[in-house]
C-alpha cells in the first residue's frame, strides 16, 4: 500500500512518520484481496490559537478500486487521534468487505 503523509502546523519528524506508517500498515492486511490501495494521512493542529480541548486532528483517506474510505479524529493527544482514526477506518473496511462478500454469496436467479 502506498502511504502519503501530510502535516499541517506540525513538524513531521522521523518518529511521527514511523508511527503513522506502522498504524496505517496495520490496515493493509484487512484490505488484502480487495485490490491495490493507497492511503493519504493528514495530521495537523487546525489552528494556532487553540489553547485547550481536542486540538490535534488526524484524517485517513484510503482509496481502493471503486471506493474512497475516509475517517477523521480530534483528540488531546496526536498519537491518540491517529489511533482513533485508524480504528474507525478498520470498522469501515470490515463493512465494505462484508458487503462485498454478501453480494458474492447471493444465489443467482435462474
Amino acid at each position: 500500500m502506498n502511504i502519503d503523509i501530510h502535516a499541517k502546523n506540525i513538524e513531521l519528524n522521523a518518529p511521527l512518520r514511523a508511527f503513522i506508517e506502522e498504524k496505517v500498515a496495520d490496515l493493509e492486511h484487512l484490505i488484502g484481496e480487495m485490490g491495490e490501495a493507497s492511503a493519504r494521512v493528514e495530521v495537523s493542529i487546525p489552528s494556532n490559537h487553540h489553547q485547550s480541548g481536542a486540538i490535534y486532528y488526524a484524517e485517513i483517506n484510503i482509496s481502493i478500486p471503486g471506493q474512497l474510505l475516509r475517517t477523521e479524529s480530534n483528540n488531546y493527544d496526536l498519537h491518540a487521534a491517529i489511533v482513533d482514526a485508524k480504528d474507525a477506518m478498520k470498522v469501515q473496511i470490515k463493512k465494505v468487505k462484508e458487503k462485498h462478500s454478501d453480494a458474492q454469496r447471493k444465489p443467482s436467479e435462474e
